[in-house]
């Protein structure tokens, strides 16, 4: 089910003989509604790092025909992708970030520990370390580091040292063994809570194996690049490091003159390239939540690209 259907369409307003791109494709309903709302000649391009999740949009999205142009790609990559296809600029721009709820219902991808699968979580199978790789091999102040930085986790130092170790014991392999090693290393990790205790060493893995920060940084300057004036960008994301980013990302876009208040005329002659079209995040609503409980933590913000001044496009 997509997360913030009616929101994205909102906001992002899709049109008939628009060009769009769904960088994190998933299982295509998002990019579903798009090409049904810029029907009969709108385009999506299509953008997912995952092949099982692209192999399924596929199928899903096969009635559209040439309108829905699909890519094994990470959305980082949106430039060198709109490039083979000889597109220069695009009438708008989603993202939904995190992981999809096709991946983590796939025990065997390793994203949950709902369930017993290997320790993998790459959102790209066929490239790059998997998690049990990461904590088979990385220093334990490295691991507090990515368990701190990525997950917000307080307990850190404890998680690190417990998987340092047990390591030197047995190597972790599957999702509940390392499930079952957090819940034993942070106070009271063993009694019923409404949130998992390995809830943000999982995320914190997922987020450094896939380097999704990096990515996100790399796909919203590249996005911005990309939108035709008038443009918008919708990005959705789940936590509260991706949504961080995503505000700083879009004030900046969205600030003029930053000379000091002192000055009596503007001396940096900078001027606003967007404007930011959500001044508060967007948040389903209760009856959705109901329905879909993935979209409780779901934040949207938007931003629209300003004509540069003087042209006339």
């Amino acid at each position: 089910m997509s997360v913030l259907a009616k929101e994205v369409l909102d906001y992002l307003k899709p049109r008939p003989g628009g060009v769009y791109l769904d960088g994190t494709l998933g299982g295509g309903g998002h990019a579903s509604l798009v090409l049904d709302a810029c029907s009969p000649d709108g385009q999506l391009i299509g953008l997912d790092q995952d092949c099982d999740a692209l192999a399924a949009a596929t199928a899903s999205l096969a009635g559209f025909g040439e309108r829905a142009v699909l890519r094994h790609a990470n959305f980082s990559q949106m430039e060198s992708q709109l490039d083979q296809l000889g597109i220069e600029a695009v009438d708008g721009i989603l993202l939904d970030l995190g992981v999809s709820s096709y991946q983590l219902d796939q025990a065997s991808r390793g994203f949950s520990f709902r369930e017993e699968g290997p320790l993998d979580m790459r959102m790209n199978a066929s490239a790059g370390q998997t998690a049990a790789d990461v904590l088979a091999e990385t220093e334990r102040d490295e691991l507090r580091r990515i368990f701190r930085e990525y997950g917000e986790e307080r307990f850190a130092g404890r998680i690190a040292s417990a998987i340092v170790r047990n390591r030197e014991l047995q190597p972790l392999t599957t999702t509940t063994q390392l499930a079952e090693l957090v819940s034993g290393a942070v106070p009271g990790g063993r009694a019923p809570q409404r949130i998992h205790p390995a809830t943000r060493v999982f995320q914190a893995l997922r987020i450094y194996v896939n380097e999704e920060l990096a990515s996100l940084q790399t796909g919203l300057e590249a996005g911005f690049n990309r939108l035709k004036p008038g443009g918008r960008m919708v990005v959705i994301s789940f936590h509260s490091l991706e949504d961080r980013m995503v505000k700083r990302a879009f004030r900046a876009s969205a600030t003029g003159c930053v000379c000091p208040p002192r000055l009596p005329v503007c001396s940096c002659g900078r001027k606003p390239l967007a404007k930011v079209l959500t001044r508060k995040a967007v948040r389903a609503t209760e009856e959705e939540i109901s329905q879909n409980p993935r979209s409780r933590s779901a934040v949207l913000r938007a931003l629209e690209k300003l004509p540069v001044e003087g042209c006339h496009v």
